[in-house]
Parts: C-alpha cells; sequence; structure tokens
C-alpha cells in the first residue's frame, strides 16, 4: 500500500505537513509529496481539507462499490456449549442503537446446530431478524467454514455494518472475512458512533500502547467491521417484537474442513472470572512491590471481592496474568472498582471505564484515575487502606 497525493486537487495548505508525526511529508513547489519515512499512519487523509490524499493498495485494482447498496448492522453470534456468548448480547444492545440511527435491520447471525428451541428466547433481545445458519458440524468452530459461509451471507445480503466480539474465535475469522471482502476492520473498539451524514461508523480504540485515543473509519469500503471487547456495552433490556427467522441449513461434512477436532478441552486450571466479579480491587505501579500487595489482597479478602491488577503488576511478576485489567488484559464491569495506587493510563481505563462506582486511591492529586472515579481519597494508600479494612470489619462484625 502507498499514500498517493493527486497533485490537481492539492492546494499546497500544508496541512499534511503539519500533521505528520514523522516528518514524511513535505511540499515541493507548493504540491504536497510523500517521502521514504512514511509509515502509512493515515493522519494526512484525514488532515486533507480538499481529500487529495488517499490510501492506494498496490496488489488490486482500487475499485469503486456503490455503498447504497449495503444496508443494515449485523451482529455475529458467538456460542459455546449451545449458550451464546454475553459478548453477543451486550453487540446486540449497541447495534440496535446503531441501526436505529440508520433506520436499518438488525440482524443476529448465528452458524450453529442446535439453536430452534433457543431462537425464540433469543428474539426477546431486540433485533428484527434472526440469520440461522445450521449444520450439525456447526456445533463447534471451525475457521474455514465460518469464512466462507459468512463471505457468501455477506456477498449475497450486503451488510453495512457487522459487528464481532473480540474474543478469541472472533479474533481467528474476523480478518479473514475483511481480507476476503477487501473490507475494513477496526479491532478492540470501545466505541462505536455514526456519521449520518457519511453513514460512516466511527470506531475508536486505543493505540499507541494506550496512550491515545484513534478514530477509524472506512468511508469507501463495505461492510465496515468490528470487533468489541465483553464488557464495553451494556446489556439490551428484553422486548417483546415480532422477529423474523431464516434457516439456512448447510450439508458440510468433516472432510469439507481443513482441519479437524480431536478433542475440546474446557480449562486446564482453574481460571479467574473477573468479568462477572461484583467487586474489585485492584493495584498498580503505587503498591510498591509484590510482599506490599498483600495489603490489596486483605481488603479484597474483607470485601469479598475479586482482586485485580494494572499491566505493570503482571509485567513485574506482582500478580498473574489472569488477573490483569486494561487493553491488553480483561474488560471488567463490577458494582464497585477500587483502584489502588492505579495512576490511570488508557490502557487500564479501557477495561475498567464501565465499573458502576469507581473509588480511587493514590498519593498524587492530578493522577488521571480520579477523572474517572466517583469518590477519590488523595493520600498513601498503605495508610488509607489498612484503616479500610478495619472498618469493613466492624460493618460485618455488626451485621
Amino acid at each position: 500500500m502507498s499514500i498517493k497525493i493527486d497533485e490537481e486537487l492539492c492546494t499546497g495548505c500544508a496541512s499534511c505537513v503539519k500533521t505528520c508525526m514523522y516528518d514524511a511529508i513535505e511540499l515541493d513547489n507548493n504540491i504536497a509529496k510523500v517521502l521514504p519515512s512514511c509509515t502509512l499512519c493515515r493522519a494526512c487523509i484525514e488532515a486533507c481539507p480538499e481529500e487529495a490524499i488517499s490510501l492506494e493498495r498496490d496488489d488490486i485494482k482500487a475499485q469503486k462499490i456503490d455503498l447504497s447498496q449495503y444496508k443494515g448492522v449485523w451482529v455475529i453470534a458467538e456460542h459455546y456449549k449451545k449458550k451464546i456468548q454475553i459478548v453477543s448480547l451486550q453487540l446486540l444492545g449497541k447495534g440496535r442503537e446503531l441501526a436505529d440511527l440508520l433506520q436499518v435491520n438488525l440482524s443476529f447471525v448465528i452458524l450453529g446446530s442446535d439453536f430452534d428451541d433457543k431462537l425464540e428466547e433469543l428474539s426477546l433481545y431486540g433485533m428484527d431478524e434472526i440469520i440461522y445458519i445450521k449444520s450439525p458440524i456447526l456445533k463447534d468452530y471451525y475457521s474455514d467454514l465460518y469464512t466462507k459461509i459468512i463471505t457468501e451471507l455477506v456477498l449475497k445480503n450486503k451488510p453495512e455494518i457487522i459487528l464481532i466480539g473480540a474474543t478469541p474465535t472472533g479474533r481467528d475469522f474476523a480478518p479473514r472475512v475483511a481480507k476476503r471482502l477487501n473490507a475494513g476492520l477496526t479491532a478492540d473498539c470501545t466505541g462505536l458512533e455514526i456519521n449520518l451524514e457519511t453513514r460512516d461508523l466511527l470506531q475508536t480504540r486505543p493505540t499507541y500502547g494506550g496512550s491515545i485515543m484513534a478514530t477509524i473509519r472506512t468511508p469507501s469500503s463495505r461492510p465496515q467491521m468490528a470487533t468489541v471487547r465483553t464488557g464495553i456495552f451494556s446489556m439490551p433490556e428484553k422486548v417483546k417484537k415480532k422477529v423474523s427467522i431464516r434457516k439456512i441449513e448447510y450439508e458440510f461434512k468433516e472432510k469439507d474442513s481443513v482441519s479437524k477436532i480431536i478433542k475440546i478441552i474446557s480449562k486446564t486450571k482453574h481460571s479467574v472470572n473477573l468479568e462477572d466479579a461484583k467487586v474489585i480491587v485492584a493495584g498498580g505501579r503505587g503498591v510498591g512491590s509484590r510482599e506490599k500487595f498483600r495489603i490489596i489482597e486483605e481488603l479484597a479478602e474483607v470485601l469479598d471481592a475479586e482482586l485485580g491488577g494494572s499491566r505493570i503488576t503482571v509485567e513485574l511478576n506482582w500478580l498473574d496474568p489472569d488477573r490483569q485489567i486494561g487493553q491488553t488484559g480483561k474488560t471488567v464491569t463490577p458494582k464497585l472498582y477500587i483502584a489502588c495506587g492505579i495512576s490511570g493510563a488508557i490502557q487500564h481505563i479501557v477495561g475498567m471505564q464501565n465499573s458502576e462506582i469507581v473509588v480511587a486511591i493514590n498519593k498524587d492529586p492530578n493522577a488521571p484515575i480520579f477523572n474517572w472515579a466517583h469518590y477519590g481519597i488523595v493520600g498513601d494508600l498503605h495508610e488509607i487502606v489498612p484503616v479500610l479494612i478495619q472498618e469493613f470489619k466492624k460493618l460485618k462484625f455488626e451485621e
């Protein structure tokens, strides 16, 4: 791929030069020129007021598509042991919002084998249509079959937006489908909005290690695809409405897939389920050391809470990896989140920003975590947390 400058449209305004953080654009006779140091970050494309800059794919001839042919919002269901995963239901809530703004239908696409008796219950989650792809082999996940089926469905039905859970399964097939469709895909989104003038999906995600938030759009390709992690959006309220059910049967055999499932192992060891925790006590670098983390563990024990931490606590081996909260860890939505010694970097915030109540304890009054906290305590956590433990123990004793 390469950045292309349309010399006829370029006015030499230098907007792209000012925007480029890599100094990879210069003006040559009042015409923008891309230098070899370009990283294809595409910031210049957004900055150009004349739309004189575009991204050109070297391997594929640029093809303009009729965007008006694409209508509808799809959520691709993920399931395990006949149970639809919670991230898919959460995406139905956001999908309903996007579909209403665009005045189009919301479709729930299920690839499975034994969902006939569950369709009525699933229809309460606000979709307009359920597309049920049924085949005995689809009781389990096969990457190549998912890619083939979804690609065929999209080419035939032309949805405008496709939402997929950012799970190991979703992260596996989503880019494969996007590649076959020559469509844009944004991973691990934390926000989804609609530009009603252009009908573009504005996809927000952390970038540069979580230091900034980027909003990405794919104005010239369809469908617009995004993956979203569990806990980013809320569950939709159940509603009774007429839902169209379209069932399509496929006659797949095991030999139709390049892979073969020999055995499914649910868990190899005990796994911490932070996503379902009602109360979480989390520690950060400010705790000081692995030994000093004991005070955070004690507070969690008193509150019958789960223990969590920021990325640095895992990197320093203070906590196990399955307790990491943030962009590269888990996304949580507890009723109460207590952040102890956590500064509040974006990388961590995206993992806990949907907590119902956030309490922050930090000795730095300017720590970014206080911008997200409902209640803040400025001070040394090693002086504050022991007091909280004693007070909570008193309340328990009185009960």
